[in-house]
């Protein structure tokens, strides 16, 4: 059915490019069918804490939301790693420099950090579960903080995250700007007809959140329609 579908979506799209050229077709697809936001940009630009204003601005207006943020881990003015912190407060270690006690067992490692899997994964995926199990709601927001190297090395969290973006929940996320070898998953995200990204720099960050937040509010109009 959902095969049978998609086929014809796809058909209709065609026609509609044919008729009216492709720059209205993108105009409607993706005014009538953004489901996600996603913020990108470098590291320490200040994605984090536009999401966590976002949370603040939607749980003002009554929005329901879940999910997690990535937080820096400071130690006497120098960062040691990073922790993974839910909405509700609970904290699990995310990463920490090699060579410490904290690092000692991992395998897996980004840069100077050695990533501890079954933490992140203790704290973030009970959170997906949870979402699955729960009620539907067109007013609730999914805040995924980030989609980054660490976080990717979870196949369960890949798999998480590919489930709540096909389903009905609205996703508030960030992901990391190109480098290297590209992540699957993030280019996903970035391709996606459903999906309004936006770029923060130190330079507009200051100005975004309005927009974010009317987009987020977009988005959850069309879950609910």
């Amino acid at each position: 059915m959902t095969s049978s579908v998609t086929k014809q979506r796809r058909r209709l799209c065609a026609c509609v490019a044919y008729v009216y050229g492709s720059d209205i077709l993108e105009r409607v697809v993706g005014s009538s069918m953004l489901k996600h936001v996603f913020l990108t940009g470098p590291p320490g630009v200040g994605k984090t804490t536009l999401v966590q204003k976002a949370c603040e601005a939607l749980s003002s207006s009554g929005v329901g939301v879940e999910g997690f943020y990535t937080e820096e881990v400071r130690e006497g003015g120098r960062r040691v790693g990073f922790d993974v912190v839910t909405l509700a407060g609970e904290r699990g270690l995310l990463s920490r420099i090699r060579g410490g006690p904290a690092a000692s067992h991992s395998k897996h490692t980004v840069g100077p950090y050695a990533v501890d899997l079954p933490s992140f994964e203790r704290v973030a995926l009970p959170l997906f579960r949870n979402l699955r199990s729960a009620a539907r709601s067109s007013t609730k927001v999914f805040v995924i903080d980030e989609i980054g190297k660490m976080e990717l090395f979870s196949q369960s969290f890949v798999r998480a995250v590919s489930q709540t973006l096909d389903s009905p929940c609205v996703i508030l996320g960030t992901i990391p700007v190109p480098k290297g070898r590209p992540l699957g998953l993030v280019e996903e995200v970035r391709s996606r007809r459903d999906v309004k990204v936006f770029h923060v720099s130190k330079e507009n960050r200051d100005a975004l959140l309005p927009d974010i937040v009317a987009a987020l509010q977009e988005c959850l109009q069309h879950s609910a329609a």
